[in-house]
């Protein structure tokens, strides 16, 4: 299952992107908007910002702004940043393996296989969609 934290970051990516004139956004705005924490979408921000998809303005007229495109922030990336691995399970992930202490037959698994099968099909529709995709 999809975490609050991953669900808030793409919802507030959205929320930026969707933005016309793309001047910084008070997180108080979007937090409001976006029906989210403000405590806990600080934290998402900060991150997001550390991976360098936003930008940040101190003082008055402050706040958080994209740094890139929507077109050019790939989905799989804001996933593997707010989520981690996509792999359901670290046997069937590309970039986080380890094998499973409970495992036998790796090659053989049933559960194994089917994690991957479901891991590819979610790579596949994580890197073929950007943020202007979703946003617009």
């Amino acid at each position: 299952m999809l975490s609050k934290k991953t669900k808030y970051g793409i919802k507030a990516l959205t929320f930026l992107a969707r933005q016309e004139d793309q001047t910084p956004v008070a997180i108080a705005d979007i937090a409001k908007s976006e029906n989210i924490s403000v405590k806990f979408l600080e934290s998402i921000l900060l991150l997001l910002r550390h991976s360098g998809f936003l930008g940040a303005k101190k003082g008055k007229g402050g706040g958080y702004y994209l740094i890139k495109d929507p077109k050019e922030i790939n989905m799989a990336k804001v996933y593997r940043i707010l989520e981690g691995p996509i792999a359901l399970l670290p046997c069937a992930s590309h970039n986080f393996y380890e094998k499973c202490d409970d495992c036998k037959d790796e090659v053989a698994c049933a559960v194994r296989k089917l994690m991957t099968e479901v891991r590819d099909n979610t790579l596949i529709i994580l890197e073929n969609n950007t943020l202007a995709d979703i946003a617009f």
